[in-house]
């Protein structure tokens, strides 16, 4: 019989530019103290753990979590790209879930370099080689561009094609997220910017994007501690979030055969794994109250309103345009000012979410609160792919 999940702790810690963190070991260190402060446990009580980078050597978890005890307790690495924070994530629940262990510890964390993401070995096949082909395909024009800006801004053109949506609507969403983080004091990015100044911004691709509508690369750390609501009962810990329901989804064949640039982008990779998500929780999306939603690129976040069912296909503009997306709408989306704005350390980004959501959740996000939740949408996706949608529930 499947085991309750509740998040018992979480913890984080501001995310900061490259050059000006601490050490991927400190940080992740930090973030792990603080969670299990938060779930008021000893780092001895843990019985696994599981570690998300993907910028370092084999073992970084281990290097980590030596720091806060050596228990000779299981520890994982992880690596599913972008959505790595969210994979150890769904493996911690798992775990718990399956009656195999009681409380366990996730932990994400990020040290990266300025710049554009790029390959490591560049002696073997990319990992993303099937994707730019179809990208040179489909958009030729688009060499030379970043791989990661090529595909989620051919994205962005797809729907651009399909349903009128203009460069606007984008900046609008880049100036919805600075309005967010400018509450949240972990965000690299808390200036206020209006949709003006990010059309009126550094182009990156004309037509398609400006400099402000592309995440930064970012150092960071976050962590959870997730534990049975019968053990957290029994030892006194918080019970009152807890798992409705997760899945993780991979490519389908459609990726690289419906001919849409969208799928490039994890756009039916998301709606599957949303739709395995609401129907294990039981719900809709229009349970949902407020989401944290992976937005590398504001045109990743307009594609995912519709992948997550918060508007119809097509119909993201008219969401943007009546506010649907912030405070006083339908749904607010990112109140942490998502990745746009509070940044993007890859490992520890989908925990980062999961503090958030907790957070809101349990109603201490102070000035970001969202008032009255009590459903939590988290979706990160990594390309090349996997995408991990998690729903809170508050008790």
């Amino acid at each position: 019989m499947r085991q309750k999940v509740v998040v018992a702790g979480v913890g984080m810690i501001p995310f900061v530019k490259p050059g000006q963190s601490d050490t991927y070991v400190a940080m992740g260190e930090q973030a792990v103290r603080l969670a299990l402060a938060d779930a008021g446990v000893g780092y001895e009580s843990i019985q696994q753990a599981f570690a998300s980078y993907i910028y370092g050597d084999s073992t970084c978890g281990q290097r980590v979590l030596y720091n806060v005890g050596m228990t000779g307790i299981p520890v994982i690495n992880v690596n599913n790209n972008c959505s790595s924070g969210s994979t150890a994530l769904y493996l911690a629940n798992q775990a718990i879930a399956s009656g195999m262990v009681d409380i366990v510890l996730a932990v994400g964390f990020e040290q990266m370099n300025p710049g554009a993401l790029g390959n490591t070995f560049n002696d073997r096949p990319s990992p993303l080689d099937l994707f730019m082909q179809q990208c040179d395909a489909a958009l030729p024009e688009s060499v030379g561009i970043p791989n990661a800006l090529r595909l989620f801004g051919s994205a962005g053109v797809e729907h651009m094609k399909r349903f009128g949506t203009p460069m606007e609507s984008f900046a609008k969403i880049r100036a919805k997220a600075s309005r967010h983080a400018a509450n949240n004091p972990k965000s690299v990015f808390r200036k206020v910017v209006t949709t003006e100044e990010v059309m009126a911004d550094q182009l990156m691709w004309p037509g398609v994007m400006t400099r402000l509508m592309a995440c930064p690369p970012t150092c960071g750390s976050a962590a959870a501690v997730l534990c049975s609501e019968a053990y957290a009962k029994k030892h006194g810990l918080d019970s009152s979030v807890w798992i409705a329901g997760q899945a993780l989804t991979t490519d389908g064949q459609e990726t690289f055969q419906s001919g849409d640039l969208r799928d490039l982008a994890g756009f039916s990779m998301s709606r599957a794994a949303a739709r395995q998500a609401y129907e294990q929780a039981g719900i809709g999306a229009d349970e949902v109250d407020v989401v944290e939603l992976h937005d590398c690129f504001a045109h990743n976040e307009l594609l995912t309103y519709e992948s997550l069912g918060l508007c119809p296909e097509g119909g993201a503009q008219k969401f943007i345009d009546d506010g649907d997306n912030t405070y006083g709408g339908r749904y607010v989306v990112n109140p942490s000012g998502g990745l746009l704005s509070k940044g993007h350390p890859i490992g520890a980004t989908g925990l980062a979410q999961c503090t958030e959501l907790v957070q809101q959740l349990r109603g201490q996000a102070e000035q970001r609160q969202v008032e009255g939740a009590r459903v939590a949408l988290q979706h990160n996706v990594g390309i090349g792919g996997a995408c991990v949608v998690t729903l809170y529930r508050k008790n």
